[in-house]
């Protein structure tokens, strides 16, 4: 059986670095050292545990059968030292550490968001704190609180998964909208009778809450399927296709003429935003901190 040692766990944060990275040169700026000296510590750390973990070369830097493996356990090693290290703050009264929040795409825009407001209250406090954020689709951002990851994650999150705990936070506002180019911009059409031509045209919408989307239009089936607001509205700006969009988001392009809002009195949706996070007796106080600053800054108060 393998002895871990200081010396290994470095080596393994130093092997996680580069497969982020995708490769030791890449690997250069985020580690702060040559490309030698990289190679040097990944040829130990495989002496170290007896096998090959990447081949790199022409064809470019991949992991071995063996590497995929020694990644996927060293994601969990250092995952658990990270909590271990939270929990033990515990005994100093004080937060420090990482925090890695996850949240969707394009929340930037959104002037209901908490999430400017919380970040700013939850520095603002003193505490030594490195922030990671990640921003990716509802069901990365669920597998990624699941297995440790992330601390927690904020977005639209419509199936219940088990082992999750979600909490609502706010309502984001939806429209219906078109790009120049299509058939229907410059329309004053409301639902009743845009329900009943909307079978002529292509319908994009968004896989994590595609039945929502659908049912909103009286439609069974989409012609395009996006996981994240860019992608959306990509395809609504081409001309080739109706989609909802979240309004703040939306706004940019409707100011620019490219856009246009359909049915606006009567077409307009909403999706709720939640925080989930995994489901323990104890959160730890760097993730409580942060979660009690996310309910002050709410315009709508978290619920238990």
């Amino acid at each position: 059986m393998i002895q871990l040692h200081d010396v290994d766990l470095k080596l393994l944060r130093v092997f996680a670095s580069i497969v982020k990275c995708g490769g030791f040169s890449a690997a250069q700026a985020a580690l702060n050292v040559g490309q030698s000296t990289i190679s040097e510590q990944m040829t130990h750390l495989e002496t170290r545990l007896g096998v090959k973990l990447c081949v790199r070369g022409r064809s470019g830097f991949r992991l071995t059968e063996q590497g995929i493996a020694i990644h996927e356990a060293t994601q969990r090693l250092l995952s658990a030292v990270e909590h271990f290290c939270l929990d033990a703050d515990v005994l100093k009264q004080h937060i420090s550490g990482q925090l890695n929040l996850g949240i969707i795409d394009t929340t930037i825009t959104d002037p209901d968001s908490p999430i400017p407001r919380t970040t700013q209250r939850f520095v603002s406090r003193g505490h030594d704190v490195h922030l990671n954020v990640y921003v990716g689709s509802p069901a990365e951002l669920e597998e990624r609180v699941l297995d440790g990851r992330l601390h927690l994650a904020i977005g639209h999150f419509p199936i219940r998964v088990p082992g999750l705990l979600h909490t609502p936070l706010y309502q984001e506002a939806l429209g219906l909208y078109c790009g120049r180019r299509h058939p229907l911009f410059g329309s004053k059409v409301e639902r009743p009778e845009l329900l009943e031509t909307i079978g002529n045209y292509r319908v994009v919408a968004r896989g994590y809450m595609q039945q929502y989307d659908l049912d909103n239009l009286g439609v069974s089936k989409a012609a395009a399927t996006v996981d994240n607001i860019e992608a959306l509205a990509i395809l609504i700006i081409s001309g080739a296709y109706l989609g909802f969009l979240p309004m703040h988001f939306a706004s940019q392009w409707v100011t620019l003429g490219e856009m246009q809002q359909l049915a606006p009195v009567s077409m307009r949706l909403t999706s709720p935003f939640d925080v989930i996070t995994r489901r323990s007796s104890a959160p730890p106080p760097i993730l409580q901190t942060f979660l009690e600053d996310l309910a002050a800054c709410s315009r709508n108060p978290l619920r238990a």
